[in-house]
């Protein structure tokens, strides 16, 4: 072979191998799958996450978490990522309803789907949603609490409610069924305080506020968990740890010795992980061209002194994500 014949093989088989490479590059991910996350550092999140990384796994996916940090910025950020790694599919919880449209119009027009587990959206084209069943559990969480302030004595105290933000779908279904509980015992709302940024400082100066305001105030409820110790430390400083309960909705792992000491009286308890296997399931079985519900809610947890023994197993693996 002379040097022009071997020139010119040599440019052919490079010229292929760039076309080739380039192709490769171009083309959509096929086997990988992200979860856009308000906050992993939030155990409710990152439980959720685990349940989906062990169904991802197990079904041959890779996986990554896109943790949003509790930015709008950040979120819309995230979106466009997946979208430019040309993901097969998108599982989100959004940071809020309303942010939930803008990435379902963006993932849409890219063709991906997706799956949204938890806090809802306020429109938009989506697979599945996944949620819990908000509105019956925190109405029978508000039963619970309402029974047992009457067994107290306190039928003529009030109740305060410190919220997530009321602008999510989730929080706004509980807020009614809590207070649909509370109208039919007539037992009034003393107040109700909403989160800008959960943490336990905001709780604490929140119950603080209430426990002043409110001299008849009888119980507290968190419509979530992480940020317990906020409330629980104003509540002891007022001296009136026995005349004032506390309820909550999720759950920590302290919760396990909390609730049967009565240092907690009940929890509403969604289950995360169960929630994120079955995201991912939903997510998969749409890829693969199966049916799959709409509108899909697992059942809330509730959870007290009387049967946090019997519920152990499931609440150490589908609410706390503990799998030994």
């Amino acid at each position: 072979m002379n040097i022009s014949k071997l020139l010119l093989a040599f440019l052919t088989f490079f010229f292929l191998y760039a076309n080739a490479n380039e192709l490769v590059q171009n083309q959509p991910t096929k086997k990988k799958i992200v979860y856009i996350v308000p906050n992993i550092n939030i155990p409710f999140w990152n439980i959720m996450a685990k349940g989906i990384e062990k169904r991802a796994t197990l079904l041959g996916y890779d996986f990554e978490i896109l943790d949003t940090q509790n930015s709008a910025k950040k979120e819309l950020e995230n979106t466009v990522k997946a979208i430019k790694e040309k993901v097969i599919g998108i599982i989100v919880s959004p940071t809020n309803s309303s942010a939930c449209v803008t990435i379902l119009k963006l993932a849409n027009e890219a063709n991906i789907p997706v799956v949204i587990s938890d806090v809802g959206t306020d429109g938009g084209e989506y697979v599945s949603y996944v949620s819990s069943n908000n509105k019956n559990g925190a109405y029978k969480i508000g039963k619970l609490l309402t029974n047992k302030m009457i067994e107290k004595g306190f039928s003529n105290g009030k109740v305060g409610i410190i919220a997530i933000p009321q602008k999510r779908l989730n929080g706004q279904e509980r807020t009614i069924g809590f207070i649909k509980a509370l109208d039919e015992s007539n037992i009034v709302n003393a107040d109700l305080k909403q989160f800008e940024s959960m943490t336990n400082e905001k709780t604490y100066k929140y119950t603080k506020e209430m426990i002043d305001k409110f001299p008849n105030l009888h119980a507290i409820w968190l419509q979530t968990s992480h940020i317990y110790k906020g409330a629980l430390k104003a509540i002891n400083e007022s001296e009136k740890k026995d005349k004032i309960l506390l309820v909550t909705f999720d759950a920590e792992p302290e919760f396990l010795n909390l609730i049967p000491k009565g240092v907690i009286i009940a929890s509403g308890m969604q289950q995360p992980h169960l929630m994120g296997e079955t995201a991912l399931v939903q997510l998969d079985n749409h890829i693969n061209g199966i049916s799959v519900k709409k509108d899909l809610q697992l059942p809330i947890l509730i959870i007290s002194a009387k049967n946090i023994e019997e519920k152990l197993p499931i609440i150490k693996l589908n609410v706390l994500g503990i799998e030994k």
